[in-house]
Parts: structure tokens; C-alpha cells; sequence
């Protein structure tokens, strides 16, 4: 009896300390997963004609038409500190920039107005650069032992900081999706199987300052119950309930200032499919200043890179990915882009992990080696 069957030999990592994923796939699995990809570059290639955002003009004078919703926080937040009431202000500001005050989401949560009105501008500004430092050594230190040497790490970082260029901009500060989206990527760089309650805490924080952030809680839950670890899902449950109850107090504060004229939101059902969630993941990260026929690519490869590596954070940053591409792509609108903050600072990262990706698919899917195995009957 005569079988052929494929061997493939495992080659050294080129950047990484261990194989990818894709390592010891079959040829006719590697081919497969190379088709795959083909497939995933060009859908990024669909952000060439999906609609964005205006364009900025770049002059100071039209700062308040250039950073509307900037502006918008910004006004919340002086006219609390000078003594006005959270929710009447905010209904107000709403009404003088003719927004929709209906429903009660289109309020953003207190959270970060409070903490903004009780602390001088200097003290906020420095907490911010304090979060994305800490954001930046958590994320050095989980990614330093996935790479074998010292440059490879260098990129990773320098990856790193082209996600935070955005968050680095101290006239942002106001901008709800610029913590929240600190927050997660602090949340998901610290958790640990055995010590997971930091993650958490972080996790809350970011929905509490920006209810976007929830579905993280439901996918780090979703995780934890996967992996078995019912105390970690049981605290990110309880971490959603506490979500809960806190929306449905912001939901009646709403009600008590909204009137029956004020206009309702158009609703958020843009369908306008994965190129859009490419192109705000370019806009929010250094991508911002690429082609955008050279940044989508780059975007897939980073999404293909964060499945390559065979670590547990892999799979979630790439479920996180994912999941905020399907979002932005049915929900998003033109004027939500921002939402691509809640998972830019660490997006591009996954770059790093697709060189070694990619040559493992294309060794084992070019390898035509054979072995003859003899079975001889007596």
C-alpha cells in the first residue's frame, strides 16, 4: 500500500521568537489562506470609493468648523466649570449647534466632562500623555517577548506610536473616543489569565467615559468564558451591569431636559460597508498622511498579522478588529468616523507579525516535497 503525503519543514521566524499560527499548515491550507488574504487586500481597496469625512482646512480661523464636535465638548465642559449643571448645559450647547437631542445616546455620558471642569487644562493635559505613556510601556511589555531581537521590536513600537499619533494632540483632550480608546488598549495589554481585574477596571473606565467601548466587555467576556476562566467572565459581566445601570440614569437625566420639539437623530444605519471601516482607521492613525491606495493594504496586512501570532492576545485584537469593522461598516456614518479611535492605538501593530506570517504561508504552500510511505503485507 503506497501514500503520498506533503511534509513540511518548520523554518526559524525570521522577526518573531516563536512560528506563527500559520506554520505546518498543508500546501493546499496555505493556498487557501493566501487566496484568502488576496481576497481581504482588495476589499480594503474599496475605501478608494467610499465616502469620509470633510476635508480639514488647516486654518486656525475655521478651527470651530474644522473640530465642530471639539468644539462642542469644549463649550460643555467650560460652561460646567463655571458652574452650570451637566445635563442642561449640555441640552443646551446641543440646541445651539443644531444637533439632534433624541435619543438619549446622542448625549455623551458625564464622565469625562466632570473630570475635565473639576481639573485645570494643564493638570487634564498631563493626564492624557500620562495615559498614552502608560498605555505605550503596558504594550512594550507584552509585545517585547513575542519578537526574537531588538529591531524587530523597534518596529513594533514605532507601529505603535503611528496608532497614537492622534491621541498625542492635547486639543483632543475633549474628545470622549480619545480616552475611551486609550483606555481599551490599556485594558487588553494588561489582562493576564491570572490577573485580569486591572484589564477590567480599565475596560469600565472606557465605557464609562464612551458607551461605543461596551462591545469590548462583551467580547473580553466572551473570552474568558471560552477559555474557562468563569471568575474573569463572571467580572466582565458584572463590569457590563454596572453599564447598564449607569445608562439608565443617563437616560432619565436626559429626559428630564429634552423637549418635545427638540429634533431626533436620523438614525445610525449608514451601510457603508468594510472600505469605510478602513479608510477611519487610516484617518485616525499615521496611515492618515499615506495614499490611501498604499494605507488600506497596509490595514489588511496588519488584520492578516494579528491572526498570525499564535498568542491569546492575537485572537483578541483581532476579534476587537473585526468586530469594530462590522460595526462601523452597518452602523457607521460620515460624521462617526471618530469611532475609529476606540481601536486605533495599537491597529497597526499586527504589521509587525505579517512578515513571518507571510513567508510561512508561502514556504508551506510552494513546498511540492513528498514522501512515499511503503506498506508491505505478508
Amino acid at each position: 500500500m503506497r501514500r503520498n503525503a506533503p511534509i513540511w519543514l518548520a523554518r526559524a521566524p525570521i522577526w518573531l521568537a516563536r512560528p506563527t499560527r500559520f506554520a505546518g499548515l498543508t500546501a493546499s491550507q496555505a493556498r487557501i489562506a493566501l487566496g484568502m488574504l488576496a481576497i481581504l487586500l482588495l476589499a480594503t481597496l474599496l475605501a478608494l470609493g467610499t465616502p469620509g469625512p470633510p476635508a480639514v482646512s488647516g486654518n486656525a480661523a475655521n478651527r470651530a468648523d474644522d473640530q465642530t464636535d471639539v468644539v462642542l465638548y469644549e463649550t460643555i465642559v467650560a460652561n460646567v466649570r463655571h458652574g452650570g449643571s451637566y445635563y442642561p448645559v449640555t441640552a443646551e450647547a446641543l440646541r445651539a449647534g443644531n444637533y439632534p437631542l433624541r435619543p438619549f445616546v446622542v448625549f455623551r455620558l458625564p464622565t469625562l466632562a466632570m473630570v475635565e471642569a473639576a481639573t485645570p487644562d494643564i493638570v487634564t493635559s498631563m493626564m492624557l500623555y500620562a495615559l498614552v505613556a502608560a498605555t505605550a510601556l503596558a504594550w512594550f511589555r507584552r509585545l517585547a517577548p513575542a519578537f526574537a531581537r531588538g529591531p524587530p521590536r523597534l518596529v513594533a513600537m514605532a507601529l505603535l506610536a503611528g496608532g497614537l499619533m492622534a491621541f498625542v494632540q492635547s486639543d483632543l483632550r475633549y474628545f470622549h473616543e480619545i480616552w475611551a480608546g486609550l483606555f481599551v488598549a490599556l485594558s487588553i495589554a494588561l489582562r493576564r489569565r491570572d490577573f485580569w481585574l486591572p484589564s477590567v477596571a480599565f475596560g469600565l473606565a472606557a465605557v464609562l467615559v464612551r458607551e461605543t467601548a461596551a462591545p469590548y466587555l462583551a467580547l473580553m467576556a466572551f473570552f474568558a468564558f471560552l477559555e474557562g476562566n468563569r471568575r474573569e467572565g463572571l467580572s466582565w459581566i458584572g463590569a457590563i451591569a454596572v453599564v447598564a445601570v449607569a445608562l439608565v440614569a443617563h437616560a432619565q437625566a436626559v429626559d428630564q431636559v429634552v423637549r418635545t420639539t427638540d429634533p431626533t437623530s436620523p438614525g445610525w444605519a449608514g451601510m457603508l460597508g468594510f472600505g469605510f471601516f478602513v479608510k477611519t482607521v487610516a484617518i485616525s492613525t499615521a496611515l492618515g498622511i499615506a495614499p490611501l491606495w498604499l494605507a488600506a493594504p497596509l490595514i489588511g496586512l496588519s488584520l492578516f498579522g494579528w491572526a498570525a501570532w499564535s498568542d491569546a492576545l492575537g485572537l483578541r485584537m483581532l476579534a476587537l478588529l473585526s468586530g469594530y469593522a462590522a460595526i462601523l461598516a452597518t452602523v457607521g456614518r460620515t460624521d462617526t468616523f471618530y469611532w475609529g479611535l476606540l481601536i486605533a492605538p495599537v491597529s497597526l501593530v499586527g504589521l509587525a507579525f505579517a512578515v513571518d506570517g507571510i513567508r510561512d504561508l508561502l514556504v508551506a504552500a510552494l513546498d511540492q516535497r513528498r514522501i512515499t510511505v511503503r506498506r508491505v503485507v505478508r
